[in-house]
């Protein structure tokens, strides 16, 4: 109850603060409109050429546009904001409150800033997930809608995780500032399907940075692609992911001696 109370109040902070510029909020949700037509543009040229990619046809890409652009809403949300506000902290010392407070300190730097309005692009993602698969010739049952969202989530915390370990390297290193390029550089390989990349990048990005496992996999299993052993082999991941990342926190955390040192 007290996490969510705790969250409750940061929800409330950040929304006061998003509102005191509403103009911003809605440019940058214009924005978001003509990226989505800009990226809907690209695929009606690629498809223009070919009829599928790696075996996906245009509806099926435009759902797996709607997963990534559903991973990177998170990313938009908390993951941007927080790694700046995280990277400053260790070095002006401002870090040194957060370890003060009674609560996670992974829960609280995950959640100082989180940015109200791309709830908006929650939406759009959403949207373009059920045209994509609506649009299509695949059939989907329960079974597979469920399996979808499981795998879903567990990508999402996968990418979170990723996250985690890459600030916690800010511990060991202090300098280091490119946490949120080296991320935005990995996402994109999530924009098409992973069967279109040669093998070694396809493991590469399933297994040992694994971004597909974030938006390929889901839509695998949405179209009836997986079996469950598989399925339950990803969510695995998404487990296995979420304790490494909070033992090298947790690592970084012993290590850091504070601004006063």
């Amino acid at each position: 109850m007290f996490i969510l109370k705790l969250l409750s109040t940061y929800l409330k902070v950040n929304l006061q603060q998003d509102l005191a510029y509403r103009a911003d909020a809605i440019v940058n949700m214009v924005m978001s409109i003509i990226g989505t037509g800009w990226d809907l543009l690209g695929l009606s040229i690629i498809f223009a050429n070919t009829k599928e990619i790696g075996g996906w046809g245009p509806s099926e890409l435009i759902a797996l546009m709607g997963v990534w652009r559903l991973v990177n809403v998170m990313m938009a949300t908390i993951v941007w904001p927080n790694t700046e506000k995280f990277n400053t902290g260790v070095r002006d010392g401002s870090l040194d409150y957060t370890f003060l407070q009674p609560v996670n300190s992974q829960l609280l730097i995950s959640i100082t800033r989180i940015v109200i309005w791309r709830a908006f692009d929650l939406a759009i993602a959403v949207i373009l997930i059920i045209v994509g698969m609506t649009g299509g010739n695949v059939v989907t049952s329960p079974v597979q809608i469920v399996a979808f969202l499981a795998l879903t989530i567990s990508g999402a915390a996968i990418i979170y995780s990723l996250w985690i370990t890459l600030i916690s390297l800010t511990f060991w290193f202090t300098k280091f500032d490119n946490s949120v390029t080296i991320m935005a550089a990995l996402m994109d390989a999530g924009r098409y399907p992973a069967q279109v990349y040669p093998y070694w990048l396809r493991a590469l990005i399933t297994f040992v940075i694994p971004i597909a496992v974030a938006t390929t996999v889901p839509l695998q299993a949405l179209r009836g692609e997986l079996v469950d052993l598989q399925i339950l082999g990803f969510l695995a991941i998404g487990v296995a992911a979420v304790i490494v990342s909070s033992r090298v926190w947790k690592a970084g955390v012993r290590r850091y001696s504070g601004a006063s040192s």
